[in-house]
């Protein structure tokens, strides 16, 4: 740190998963931190817990592959010190090939963390407003729920209407309701029972499902609302209306998860994960949906092994706010307009958590050089977090939507690679960059 370092205090808006991250960060640099949560005095439409970084819309963090782009992002975060991996890693629970953690253990366990270092004060109370622009940066990480009057605000700050889609999650199902008689142990192609629990359908009780659900009710919008979904988190109903056999060949997707009891593959399969280590709760893999809740009831107590469900919580739908980044933000994720003010998370037109969090990982890095006067830095083209960059401030702002890490985002292929090799050369060179880039820059 320099010596004509501010004294002053860095700010951050927002306790999920991009917030803390930013915080930890920067207080593990020596940068003293004023961390604003505004639950428990008010709760976000999808929000129940007080805990900070609180898991909403699944327990599973994807592939844990290193040689996948999320499991690539996953390695890179590592390398960095992220809180939120590190966490995640104490908090695993059984999910194949996947990073799934024990959604309350991992919220208690980083907000326990935050609390108790001795640079960052956590003030629970909501921001209505973006802070004064001041030589001491802010980030705002108020995620795809921001409340109202902030995200008001912030539009009037962009210039620009306020970008949304709509987010729908997942039921939660409890364990000892479940028919053990019908459903069974397996993954898809492991040898052995497998983490994930297994709902087998026949063709006559996947056609009876898909009928009730193209006829269920649903939970309307406003008038004046219009729904865009992210595509890589549909409503299961929405997939429905797409063909009879979408779900088939997406999330109900059988193959290679023959049942035991048969010794044949199922017409269609309905997934279910651990959500804790204990085993006493399963997530619906893949249902996420906007059914009322009599038609949640109704229509996935029609499933083989779920008859009896009962729900430790509904599926349910809520609006995602994000900027359109190529138009706001420069690839350090300072805006363009302010240069103390970065942002951060969702918001700034990523989706998923891993991705999320990779964001409060940079701005939270860049935060610290601008607190101790030195350059902000862009991570380089070659690996995960170069890529998500390249997406917020190089994808056309008008057909702008948020994404998930993907190798479409790397940089072309300079000479043909084979397929099968590509992910691990992908890795190779994204790891040997970051750790170019974090000597470099002594991150």
């Amino acid at each position: 740190m320099s010596e004509d370092s501010q004294i002053t205090e860095v700010t951050v808006i927002g306790g999920g998963l991009a917030g803390c991250e930013a915080a930890w960060q920067l207080a593990k640099r020596g940068c003293p931190v004023t961390l604003y949560e505004m639950k428990p005095d008010k709760f976000s439409p999808a929000h129940k817990s007080s805990d900070l970084a609180e898991l909403v819309c699944s327990n599973s963090l994807r592939s844990n592959d290193p040689h996948s782009a999320v499991g690539l992002l996953k390695t890179e975060m590592r390398a960095l010190d992220s809180l939120i991996m590190k966490t995640a890693d104490d908090t695993a629970v059984p999910a194949g090939k996947a990073l799934a953690v024990d959604r309350d253990l991992f919220a208690e366990k980083i907000s326990r963390t935050i609390a108790e270092h001795p640079l960052i004060t956590v003030v629970r109370q909501e921001i209505k407003s973006l802070p004064e622009k001041s030589e001491s940066p802010t980030i705002l990480a108020t995620g795809p729920l921001t409340a109202d009057l902030l995200a008001d605000n912030l539009a009037d700050f962009t210039g620009e209407k306020r970008l949304f889609f709509y987010d729908a999650i997942a039921p939660i199902l409890f364990a000892e309701s479940l028919d053990m008689q019908v459903i069974y142990q397996k993954s898809r192609y492991d040898d052995g029972p497998g983490d994930y629990l297994n709902c087998p359908m026949s063709q006559a009780d996947y056609q009876r499902f898909i009928r009730e659900l193209e006829e269920a009710e649903i939970t309307k919008l406003h008038e004046f609302e219009d729904a865009k979904y992210f595509e890589g988190c549909l409503p299961i109903e929405v997939m429905r209306s797409r063909g009879d056999d979408t779900l088939r060949f997406g999330p109900m997707k059988p193959v290679g998860l023959e049942d035991p009891k048969t010794a044949k593959i199922p017409h269609a399969v309905v997934q279910l994960r651990k959500e804790n280590k204990a085993g006493s709760v399963y997530n619906m893999v893949g249902f996420q949906t906007k059914l009322t809740i009599a038609e949640q009831k109704r229509i996935f107590r029609l499933i083989p092994g779920l008859q009896q469900a009962e729900f430790a919580r509904f599926g349910s739908i809520h609006r995602n706010t994000f900027i359109c980044a190529p138009e706001i933000l420069n690839p350090t994720l300072q805006t363009k307009n302010r240069p103390d003010l970065l942002i951060a998370g969702q918001l700034s037109g990523v989706e998923g958590y891993v991705e999320s969090t990779s964001m409060g990982i940079l701005a939270g890095i860049n935060a610290f050089r601008l607190w101790s006067k030195q350059e902000t830095i862009v991570p380089p083209v070659d690996t995960a977090l170069g890529g998500l960059i390249s997406h917020l401030t190089k994808s056309s702002a008008k057909h702008f939507q948020p994404s998930n890490v993907n190798f479409g985002l790397f940089p072309a292929w300079e000479k043909k690679v084979p397929k099968r090799q590509r992910g691990q050369v992908r890795a190779y060179r994204s790891l040997k960059a970051l750790k170019q880039w974090t000597i470099l820059h002594q991150i």
